[in-house]
């Protein structure tokens, strides 16, 4: 199986994306929003029936010194609970910069005419989307929760 699922966790959305590994490529699939620290998990159960994932990768925010932060504790919180609910240990990457990039693709398209405004509410899909392409393109180098 080569899909793949990628996250960027926030406290009030989760952003996902669906990556291919044979391609190294990925794109932004859907928001998740988050209610009092918990995901949708109804929705979240959808996307893990609907794709089928063989595997999940989760962002993990550092400081830019490389250390951890308070968010990464939501990250690994969220992993961990990935893991128990689909019985599959995802992988966490470094997500540095990946909002940055997000918004400067987001920039980009709407420029060009190919997004607009409203689409902005997904772009912590497209920042998963940013964090799934650079773990397929590393392949591997991501360490478990």
């Amino acid at each position: 199986m080569s899909c793949v699922l990628g996250f960027d966790v926030g406290s009030k959305m989760i952003g996902v994306a669906v990556g291919n590994r044979i391609t190294q490529s990925a794109r932004a699939l859907a928001t998740v929003p988050m209610r009092d620290g918990q995901p949708d998990w109804q929705m979240l159960d959808r996307l893990q029936r609907e794709w089928m994932p063989a595997a999940l990768v989760v962002g993990l925010p550092l400081t830019l010194e490389g250390s951890e932060q308070p968010a990464s504790k939501l990250a690994r919180r969220f992993a961990s609970a990935l893991a128990g609910r689909y019985g599959t240990t995802p992988l966490l990457v470094d997500e540095r910069h990946s909002s940055q990039e997000a918004a400067g693709r987001f920039a980009s398209a709407r420029a060009s005419g190919v997004k607009r405004r409203r689409d902005g509410a997904h772009i912590d899909a497209e920042a998963a989307a940013v964090i799934l392409e650079r773990w397929l393109l590393e392949a591997g180098t991501a360490s478990a929760p």
